[in-house]
């Protein structure tokens, strides 16, 4: 029985021959072959001493020979290899950290506006799709909510939190209800919760009901079940969301041009749960977090990479920001300028003393 080639360790030739692949195929888009490796690679080696090392790359799973060419290329664990322990970062131009400084250095620009702009620059200097996720609060407060009779048992909340970001519900209603009902409902709810933070409220609405149910009169009944719909209809909705530029500079890429890939990368961006789900983990890591083709767990990202950097607002981490790309991107250029944006993210977003 042979030994497992998985747990051999590389020599050092093996690592530098692993090393001019990648950095070629990433240059070229092409398979690179035994030939190309011998006359670029500055070692003393024959063609047929690449092609056995080659062999071995590929029995260990780090490259692979697509079936149209007798070259290789990079498999998902030969990046993982290549950017944990090859990879050489290189410094950033500092005009395009002076372009980005001076984009993100606005004292009149709004946060959101802020965010936009991170992700264009992020996709305009890669030539790849720029994210930035909205900023997680985790203080939301309650300031008023108002219920309109829209028809038969449905009806319309609007409520209003934080400093008077309204936000609209349909609810589905058990039964129907009048206007003077549904404005003694509201009182109700306003004057026993104004000012509180969102998730108590209903931590407090839940302990309430599971409590005292059955000394309820039926306007508090109603006031507490209807509250919980809201909050309801407000956990399926997509409370986060990100802002997304260059979806289209991925059709520049012949590793993803094909037209049913494209289609089903562009539903995701747009249903956005899959992203939001990837991206939302990486607020909680630290630093730059890079997911190379499968390991990001969703199909659709399997041809392709996203690299995130947290920022903060204060000391507290609030939301990431990336870019989306083939496997085949630089990340020695991608993983700083991510850093570095989300770095000047987090200090344009803090306020100036």
């Amino acid at each position: 029985m042979h030994a497992d080639l998985t747990d051999k360790p590389l020599s050092e030739r093996a690592q530098h021959l692993l090393k001019m692949l990648v950095e070629r195929y990433i240059r070229d888009g092409e398979p690179v072959g035994s030939r190309t490796l011998s006359r670029d690679s500055g070692l003393d080696l024959s063609p047929a001493s690449i092609r056995n090392v080659m062999a071995d790359l590929e029995e260990l799973g780090f490259v692979a020979s697509p079936h149209t060419s007798a070259g290789r290329i990079p498999t998902v664990k030969g990046y993982r290899f290549f950017v944990d322990t090859l990879l050489t970062v290189k410094p950033l131009d500092m005009r395009e950290v002076r372009l980005i400084k001076e984009q993100l250095d606005s004292e009149e620009s709004h946060p959101q506006a802020l965010l936009a702009t991170a992700s264009n620059m992020l996709s305009a200097i890669t030539h790849m799709t720029g994210v930035v996720t909205l900023p997680r609060r985790e203080h939301i407060a309650w300031r008023h909510i108002e219920f309109l009779h829209l028809s038969e048992n449905r009806v319309l909340a609007i409520l209003v939190v934080n400093e008077g970001e309204v936000q609209n519900r349909v609810l589905s209603l058990e039964r129907s209800y009048n206007a003077a009902a549904l404005l003694q409902i509201s009182n109700y709810l306003n004057t026993h919760f104004v000012g509180k933070d969102i998730h108590a409220v209903r931590v407090e609405l839940l302990n309430e009901l599971r409590r005292t149910r059955e000394r309820m009169n039926d306007l508090m009944l109603a006031a507490i079940t209807m509250a919980e719909k809201v909050f309801e209809t407000r956990g399926r909705a997509t409370d986060r969301n990100y802002v997304m530029a260059g979806e289209t500079n991925l059709m520049e890429w012949a590793e993803l041009s094909d037209v049913e890939k494209l289609r089903r990368l562009f539903e995701a961006f747009n249903q956005k749960h899959d992203i939001l789900h990837l991206l939302d983990k990486c607020t909680s890591a630290d630093g730059v977090q890079i997911f190379i083709g499968e390991e990001s767990g969703y199909k659709v990202l399997d041809e392709c990479s996203v690299v995130t950097a947290p920022y903060s607002v204060g000391e507290e981490v609030v939301g990431v920001l990336g870019v989306i790309g083939p496997t085949r991107m630089a990340y020695e250029r991608v993983i700083p300028l991510v850093d570095m944006t989300a770095r000047l993210l987090s200090v344009a977003l803090n306020p100036r003393k």
